[in-house]
């Protein structure tokens, strides 16, 4: 991994942040028409559109590190993996969730990846640093409020205990409003992609524990995951770059 991060293509520093930006915004129609594409509706009165859900992925994949920085570059390369990991963990290991196929779709990772770059960039605005001290209680009330919702509401119970795991994620983390950022579009992926069937959480997991479809709770996942994914880079920034440079 360090040598092909060592590569120059992931370590270019020039950023179009107006382009990055626009593909930040176009996130949510983009991750709406592409499952659309890959629901079993669109496959049954269509034709199967799981090669072109990852076409599109690709492509849209590619627009985001062609405009990022050598950072941001890293963040998303590494990313595939890691969400690679957890599918074979959370999905094939665990059992939390199915998807529509027997087998994890090619471009669930680099979905992972487009979803952890969207939240990043609105996070790296600069009308997100000047109000960062506004936003975070709204973000903290907002949170709040949806895992209670959907605990007692939709009677996840799943969503309760690791609504609460997430709490205690962001709060080791200062309360960084990049992981409320990037939870905006687990919800929005999360709620499309379970609407159009793309994948089904199962109503109990870990022995028994109650659970929505989908479970909102879910970013706290996403949220380790992100943990680790800035570790990882952080890491060969500063320890194993410097000595290949």
């Amino acid at each position: 991994m360090k040598y092909i991060l060592s590569f120059p293509i992931f370590n270019q520093n020039t950023q179009n942040f107006k382009a990055l930006l626009a593909l930040a915004w176009g996130f949510f129609p983009f991750i709406t028409a592409l499952l659309f594409v890959d629901s079993p509706w669109f496959a049954q009165n269509i034709f199967d559109g799981r090669y072109l859900a990852d076409i599109l992925t690709l492509v849209y994949f590619g627009l985001l590190f062609k405009h990022s920085d050598a950072h941001l570059r890293k963040l998303l390369f590494v990313m595939i993996f890691l969400s690679y990991l957890g599918e074979l963990i959370f999905c094939n290991g665990a059992g939390m969730y199915d998807y529509r196929t027997p087998y994890v779709p090619f471009y669930v990772p680099f979905g992972h990846s487009i979803v952890y770059a969207t939240g990043y960039i609105f996070a790296h605005t600069s009308w997100a640093a000047r109000y960062d001290k506004v936003l975070r209680p709204i973000f903290i009330v907002f949170y709040a409020l949806v895992f209670v919702a959907v605990g007692y509401g939709w009677n996840d119970h799943f969503s309760l205990l690791f609504g609460l795991l997430f709490f205690v994620l962001v709060r080791r983390k200062r309360w960084q409003n990049v992981y409320f950022f990037i939870g905006i579009a687990v919800f929005t992926t999360e709620l499309i992609g379970t609407y159009y069937n793309c994948w089904v959480w199962r109503p109990y997991t870990y022995g028994g524990l109650a659970t929505a479809n989908p479970p909102l709770g879910a970013v706290f996942f996403y949220g380790g995951g992100d943990v680790l994914l800035d570790k990882i880079v952080w890491y060969y920034e500063r320890k194993i770059q410097p000595v290949l440079t």
